[in-house]
């Protein structure tokens, strides 16, 4: 079949820069810009000119460089361990809710160690075109790259941890724990096990030994003795606390009782005790930390610590600082929230 050559496809049109529509209004591509964005010192008649040759030639600003020319990009870097995991995502959800109103954009990298803390420093360094400020998540400094951060002037705050340098946002991890635990002996039980978190000293993760030695404490003030034999230890994922927990539960001096350092632990203590032919809280009472989404579905007894607020507290605290803003430390309160996966202890 003969092909019909009269019937040509359609030029691409090329997209028109700013130079573009400088020429087609007879002014400078300075005057373009000051027009453009409604600046003073611009005529009317020129602005207007400006306007028109703009919307003839469908000029579009390019937002990211109008942003470097003011000395802001309106991005906000945000760094946690890993993004996949529910508190993470939680935070940065309410981050992001608050940047978002303000009209700034999120960049988010995930920090799994060392190296890539160092990275998110330098990356993010001001006087650079990548942000304006950033956010560390459970991402503590050690003191050289805390002191470093605030003599090179970096606008940051933390979650999770304090720097007198920077603003931050904490729980108290130690009352957190010890609430949970003190709920426990309220109910009789003697033997309370623990679910901890992995301790990484190269990232300085201060939860873990925090949230131990509210559980000690609570133990303390009772009279009470820890076993550490009912101690265990498992990333914060219901599978792994899943088979760590019935190593913990498959013992005939097992505990009445555990307490878990994250809601998403809890939740594999409490499917190791099914595994194991326990009912939860008849034969074991389980209390977590965190108010996952999902607790309230299992009945999970669970110390609140408003994890979208740390998010939207952070953010807050970030745009004052951008602003000038002086360093401020905010402490969410934490609430204990009673279900039904504690009782008291069977005698």
């Amino acid at each position: 079949m003969p092909v019909d050559e009269s019937r040509s496809e359609p030029a691409v049109r090329a997209r028109a820069g700013i130079e573009d529509v400088a020429l087609a209004a007879g002014v400078s591509v300075a005057t373009v810009s000051r027009a453009i964005r409604g600046l003073p010192n611009v005529a009317v008649a020129t602005r207007e000119r400006v306007l028109a040759v703009a919307a003839e030639l469908r000029y579009q600003a390019d937002p990211a460089a109008a942003r470097l020319a003011a000395g802001s990009t309106r991005t906000v870097a945000v760094g946690v361990p890993d993004p996949a995991t529910w508190f993470f995502a939680k935070v940065v959800g309410g981050i992001e809710r608050k940047l978002l109103a303000a009209g700034y954009d999120l960049l988010l990298s995930g920090i799994p160690d060392a190296a890539h803390r160092s990275r998110f420093l330098y990356m993010n360094a001001p006087g650079g075109r990548r942000c304006d400020a950033s956010i560390l998540v459970n991402v503590a400094l050690v003191p050289e790259e805390a002191g470093e951060a605030v003599a090179d002037g970096h606008r940051l705050v933390t979650v999770g941890f304090r720097y007198e340098g920077f603003s931050s946002v904490t729980i108290d991890n130690v009352t957190a724990a010890s609430r949970a635990v003190e709920h426990l002996i309220s109910l009789g039980h003697r033997r309370i096990g623990l679910m901890g978190m992995v301790m990484d000293n190269a990232m300085n993760f201060v939860v873990p030994p925090m949230r131990r030695q509210g559980y000690l404490r609570a133990h303390e003030a009772a009279g009470l003795q820890v076993d550490p034999g009912i101690e265990s230890v498992a990333n914060s994922t219901s599978d792994a606390s899943r088979v760590i927990g019935r190593t913990m539960l498959d013992s005939p001096d097992r505990p009445s009782a555990v307490f878990a350092m994250s809601d998403e632990q809890a939740f594999g203590v409490m499917l190791a005790a099914q595994d194991l032919g326990l009912n939860v809280p008849e034969d074991l009472s389980v209390v977590g930390v965190d108010d996952h989404d999902q607790s309230e579905l299992i009945g999970l007894t669970t110390v609140r610590q408003g994890v979208d607020e740390l998010g939207a507290m952070a953010a807050e605290l970030l745009l004052e600082a951008i602003e000038g803003g002086t360093v401020r430390h905010v402490e969410v309160p934490t609430e204990l929230i009673l279900r039904s996966s504690t009782a008291p202890r069977r005698s």
